[in-house]
């Protein structure tokens, strides 16, 4: 089972960013999936979640507004799109693959964890 995160980069303050996370292996159309963020020096947070069919959906605060994650199951693949990011936005984002179906922002509910792709926001 492999979850491979891609899209990242450099981007100006205000920029966007779209993250891919495409799964092989096995499919999670079941399941919850859910982008998380390190930030070098900090601990590991949530960002976003969406349930199996997309129809539940939890940001963080800090990215509501900004951020949509959506999903498509026919390509096993989650996305996340960025807008409007900042210099705090930066960070490795990681994806990973809930237990069950609808999401949570603790990272005990998730099984399965993608590589990271690194997010630049410059200043």
């Amino acid at each position: 089972v492999q979850l491979q995160a891609s899209g990242g980069g450099l981007v100006d303050i205000g920029g966007s960013l779209r993250l891919s996370c495409a799964a092989s292996g096995r499919t999670f159309s079941n399941n919850a999936m859910g982008w998380f963020r390190q930030a070098p020096g900090k601990e590991r947070e949530f960002v976003a979640t969406i349930s199996w069919k997309g129809s539940s959906i939890l940001y963080a605060d800090s990215v509501k507004g900004r951020f949509t994650i959506s999903r498509d199951n026919a390509k096993n693949t989650v996305y996340l799109q960025m807008n409007s990011l900042k210099p705090e936005d930066t960070a490795v984002y990681y994806c990973a693959a809930g237990r069950f179906a609808i999401g949570s922002s603790s990272m005990t509910q998730y099984a399965y964890w993608g590589q990271g792709t690194l997010v630049t926001v410059s200043s």
